[in-house]
């Protein structure tokens, strides 16, 4: 094979935990009698929530074929990149096994929301029924504590805790309980994973994302501050990052495999025009506008195409008018405010019902006949 699949996996694969019945059929395509894949295969969700190993046992159970972690790229995998953080204190937020996903990654000192509200429980006081007993209590902990970073893995379960101890944290320059300070600019550094504004499980409309926890973060931070809060590093899809990790890993499958042509279109399937397609058509610019530099480094793909199926967020019947381009610019834009809405980069490649469709379609117009 000379292509690679990127699957997204929420709206494509599964709605909430049931499959969607294209899934199964689709790869049994992609396998062999033996179970091993015929092309490079990874799937590149904006989940954040458990560890790969987690994730490739779900899909596994789901698909019915064997699936390793090598091939399970979650929202916060680039981070194994960001060793300069490594070391330091480093507040995480999200939910799921944080400090298990945090280790796995590298980070030697995480720490929770949950255990700084412990060290600082006068912080957590919009919940009446968590406040502390004033009187019986003295917080004098702050001088021995402090953050070096936030990273954002996903949304959090209690939304007012997590923006508020955040807030405290970015305006005290790491050390909560301390009296804000304007001075405190530009803040200690913020790495977010997963801007998905929302996303599709069972209910009949999408659901809230951690992109949404993301704005009200933003806002809250800039009303008050009258600033920006500025990112660090932005990871899962829409970033190039992510789509540069990804294919790192596709072409590592290709080397295990010991296939020897070179991997040149990377087919990324997803159901979200403003992740999934906005992504794949702005790693595809990157790859076609840096293709001198590709000719000197035979490591990067020539091209990504974008496929879009209808069975997650993506509604036929309701998004990008095909009228005039003044139109499109005019709608809402669910994208992340630092990505800048561009037409030509939501407007798919591809468009299909399914996931089964898609492998079709990408088998025939590749002329690869298993």
């Amino acid at each position: 094979p000379s292509f690679g699949f990127l699957f997204d996996i929420d709206g494509v694969l599964v709605r909430g935990k049931t499959p969607i019945p294209a899934a199964k059929t689709a790869f049994q395509k992609l396998v062999n009698s033996q179970g091993q894949f015929l092309v490079p295969v990874v799937f590149v969700t904006n989940a954040g929530d458990c560890l790969r190993q987690k994730k490739a046992d779900q899909l596994s159970h789901l698909l019915g074929v064997p699936i390793s972690q090598d091939q399970v790229m979650m929202s916060h995998s680039p981070l194994r990149m960001f060793k300069r953080y490594h070391e330091k204190c480093v507040l995480v937020s999200g939910q799921g096994p944080l400090l298990d996903i945090a280790q796995d990654l590298g980070f030697c000192q995480a720490i929770t929301i949950e255990t700084l509200r412990e060290k600082h429980p006068l912080l957590d006081v919009v919940d009446h029924d968590r406040r502390p007993d004033v009187l019986h209590f003295q917080e004098q902990l702050y001088r021995l504590f402090s953050v070096s970073a936030v990273v954002l893995f996903g949304e959090p379960v209690r939304w007012e805790t997590n923006l508020q101890l955040i807030i405290d944290v970015l305006l005290t320059s790491g050390y909560p309980g301390k009296p804000y300070s304007q001075e405190n600019y530009p803040h200690i550094p913020v790495l977010a994973c997963n801007m998905d504004l929302m996303w599709v499980a069972e209910a009949q409309s999408p659901r809230f994302g951690h992109g949404t926890f993301m704005v009200c973060l933003e806002n809250i931070y800039k009303k008050i501050t009258g600033k920006d809060l500025k990112y660090e590093a932005l990871m899962g899809k829409p970033s190039q990052l992510t789509y540069q990790y990804a294919e790192y890993l596709i072409r590592a499958q290709a080397a295990l495999r010991q296939w020897q042509q070179p991997i040149e279109t990377l087919y990324a399937v997803g159901d979200n025009l403003m992740t999934d397609v906005y992504g794949a058509n702005l790693y595809n610019r990157y790859l076609e506008e840096d293709s001198w530099e590709n000719e000197l480094a035979s490591a990067a793909a020539a091209r990504c195409r974008s496929v879009l199926v209808c069975t997650g967020v993506y509604n036929p019947h309701s998004e990008v008018p095909s009228d005039a381009p003044e139109t499109i610019t005019e709608m809402v834009f669910h994208g992340h405010r630092d990505f800048r809405f561009d037409p030509g980069l939501v407007e798919p490649d591809h468009i299909v019902p399914d996931v089964d469709a898609a492998v079709d379609l990408v088998f025939q117009l590749e002329k690869f006949a298993p």
